[in-house]
């Protein structure tokens, strides 16, 4: 996925300010891919400039409205349905565990613990943001809960095969 993607995701939804798809983007988008004020303000500007976005609306101190053009809904079209999404082929977490035999085993055993607790963590965290959330029955908040149903189970087999695999190494 690309911010670029992500930006005309939510301007499918609705116009949205940089501000406001700062905002959506901290409570909707931010666990599966993570962006700055900077990076997001970049990236709006590239689009206006491509054409997959105009300016709806100014409003005072230079704040901008934005809405998605008909060729930024085709560009977001063409990516979810033409493209293959990428597979996460690096895990630094993963890459870690392969190696964790340099280690003593309390120190492997110690790594693996960290790793319950960071997906305990991270749980507890979507936990929180779906509590925040004020769901609506839109389209971002019916999918939106299904990633984050996603994050949810996805913490929750890290944590399990965490604990198994510091079950594994012996003594």
């Amino acid at each position: 996925m690309s911010l670029r993607h992500a930006l005309l995701g939510l301007l499918s939804e609705r116009p949205a300010s940089g501000y406001d798809l700062l905002k959506r983007f901290e409570t909707s988008l931010a666990t599966a891919w993570p962006a700055t004020q900077s990076q997001i303000y970049t990236e709006l500007t590239k689009l206006a400039a491509g054409g997959l976005i105009t300016v709806a609306a100014e409003g005072p101190r230079g704040r901008k409205e934005y809405a998605i053009a008909d060729e930024g809904l085709a560009e977001l079209r063409h990516w979810l349905t033409e493209t293959t999404p990428q597979r996460n082929t690096r895990s630094d977490i993963l890459l870690r565990v392969f190696f964790l035999g340099v280690l003593e085993p309390e120190q492997a055993r110690a790594y693996l613990t960290g790793l319950v607790e960071m997906s305990e963590r991270g749980h507890e965290e979507l936990c929180r943001l779906e509590e925040s959330i004020d769901w609506g029955d839109d389209d971002l908040s019916v999918y939106g809960r299904i990633a984050l149903e996603y994050g949810l189970r996805f913490n929750a087999m890290r944590r399990e095969w965490a604990e198994w695999a510091a079950g594994q190494i012996g003594s």
